[in-house]
Order: C-alpha cells, then structure tokens, then sequence
C-alpha cells in the first residue's frame, strides 16, 4: 500500500515525555492496523517530532493546536478539526476519558475512536506496566494481546542525531574515548530519586571494575540533584573527569544515550528515552510505581529503590556492560 494510500490514523496523547515513550508499542501496532496505516501524533510539540524523526509516526501535530477544547462543551468545532476526526480511519484518544461530554463528542465525529486512560486503574494485586495496558486499550481496533518483537524493537535515531551527539562529545574530549557511562539522577518529583548515597556508591562500583567516561546528564530542574550526586562522587573520590551536559535538546540526547555503553537513572523520562533507544540500562524505581512504568524495552533492567542489594546490583550490571562482555 502507497504512503497516500494508507490509512490515517489520529493518536492523542498530551502527556510528558516517559509518557508518550510508554505508547511506542501500540503506535507501532497502529501502523500495522488493516494492512497499514499513517499515523498521527498529536502531543507537545517537541514530542511529537521525536517520534517522527524516531520512525514510530508518520506526522506530528501540535495537541494544543488541534482546538479539542470545543469538545469538551457545548461549543462549535473548529472546521478543520471536524475534517481531520471525520477523515481518520480511526481515532485513539490517551486523553480525556473521565471528562464528560469529550468522549461522547468525539465518537460522534470519529467513525471509529477510542477513548482510553493512559495510565491503567490502579490494581495492587497485579499491576499491568503502562505500555501493556495501552496496547490493550486497542483491542476494539482488533489488536490481539500478542506483541511481536518489532513493536519492542529499539527507536531509530537518525545519523544527523548521532552526529550532533558526537560533535557535543567532541568538545568534552569524549569522542572515540573510553566507554561512556550516562547517569541521569533527576526525577518528575523529589520521591522518585534514589537516594544520592546510593546512587553515587553503584557509580563507583561500576567505574572501579571497569573504566569509563562518566557523563552526567541535568535537565532544566535537575540542577541540585546533580550537584548533591556530584559532591557524594567527590567523597567518595570517584567519578573523576566526568562531564556535566545540560539541557541538550531531545534529538541530541537521544544521540548522547544512543552513543553510550550504559546508562543509569531513576523514574524519569530521560530513563525512559535511554531504554526507548536500545542502550543497556538501570532503572531504578520506587516500589510504588516499578511494575507500573517498568519499560518496555529488552535492554532495560529495572530495580526497587529499597532494595538493599540495588547498588551492588546496578554497579554489576554496568560493570559487566562497560567491559563489553554479557550483562
């Protein structure tokens, strides 16, 4: 089937970056939808192009400009939104389900939609992760539970993506150096970090048995968690020469962590884009929200944050990736 040709499927789902990440298995079943399909994101902008350069979908939209906010009242719709849902061969909407009268108002526009939470009801008993309960939600589209190993498959990053990272590598002296090691110790809320004693202890471990350029990611709120991580890496006199780089934009850093041997991080979503584009990664969860947001990438190990034996386990595992043989 032709690139015209195919079907045009909408996907909204406005939600952060570790989010959006969590959907890459079921956009990629969207596209295999009825022979194959176009798929649309509309998301925050810089979201949307992210899976656009990445190969997960065809067209980025900005979710702000879609002018959705008519469907939640009694109030006219825009005549090119009323265009683009009657188009669409079907809908899926990871964004307002609890808001009444958004979904009945959609489905009356969109022959077929699909109006879903992005986060599964909470169920202490067994907990179903994000991108599983995702893909579910497209069942009425007749997508099976079954999950073949390419909508699993690590996110393309482009050549110009790779580039850029290391030309930004270049101008720390890291190009063609020793193995990177990536360790990103932020998170969306303070509850979320590992404890920096730990954090930086795994680090030390990891480096002791098996050199390597440490490079510390900070995000535009990360500043004092890396700073604290920083000063516990200097007590323990480890971390030597590494790097800071701050605030790269996505497409860089998704080439930064494409470049790297390991990586290592909490419950963010510069966590979530390491394991989304393949490297080999520890990400360490509170037990509230492990089996929830563990990713769906193979080349991702999640810890609990409580565990005694998470450092030791961590520093292991990137031990045993930083000296390039099995984890």
């Amino acid at each position: 089937m032709t690139a015209s040709a195919r079907h045009g499927v909408l996907v909204i789902h406005p939600g952060a970056l570790g989010d959006v990440l969590q959907a890459v298995p079921a956009l990629r079943a969207l596209a295999a939808l009825d022979g194959g399909a176009r798929v649309s994101l509309a998301a925050q902008p810089r979201l949307a192009a992210l899976l656009v350069g990445a190969g997960a979908v065809d067209e980025a939209l900005s979710f702000d400009a879609l002018g959705l906010e008519a469907l939640f009242a009694d109030a006219p719709v825009a005549p090119a939104l009323a265009d683009r849902l009657a188009r669409a061969h079907a809908v899926v909407s990871w964004f307002g389900a609890r808001q009444p009268p958004y979904p009945e108002r959609l489905r009356a526009r969109a022959p077929r939609a699909i109006v879903a939470l992005p986060v599964p009801e909470v169920n202490r008993v067994s907990p179903v992760p994000v991108w599983r309960h995702l893909l579910a939600s497209l069942a009425p589209l007749g997508v099976s539970g079954a999950v073949p190993a390419e909508w699993r498959a690590p996110l393309a990053v482009p050549a110009d993506w790779r580039a850029r990272a290391r030309a930004t590598l270049s101008t720390f002296g890291l190009a063609g150096a020793r193995p990177i090691l990536v360790a990103h110790a932020g998170a969306g809320g303070e509850w979320k970090r590992w404890p920096v004693e730990r954090f930086a202890d795994a680090i030390a471990r990891a480096e002791a048995g098996a050199p390597c350029a440490l490079l510390l990611h900070e995000g535009p709120a990360d500043g004092a968690a890396v700073a604290a991580l920083e000063a516990r890496l200097d007590s323990l006199g480890a971390g030597r020469g590494r790097t800071r780089v701050v605030a790269p934009d996505l497409p860089v850093l998704a080439g930064l962590l494409a470049e790297a041997r390991a990586f290592l991080g909490g419950d963010s979503g510069v966590s979530h884009l390491a394991a989304a584009v393949g490297v080999t990664a520890v990400i360490v969860f509170p037990e509230a929200t492990r089996q929830l947001w563990q990713p769906w990438s193979a080349s991702a190990v999640s810890l609990g944050a409580d565990e005694p034996t998470a450092p030791n386990r961590a520093a292991e595992r990137l031990r045993a990736w930083l000296a390039g043989g099995p984890a």
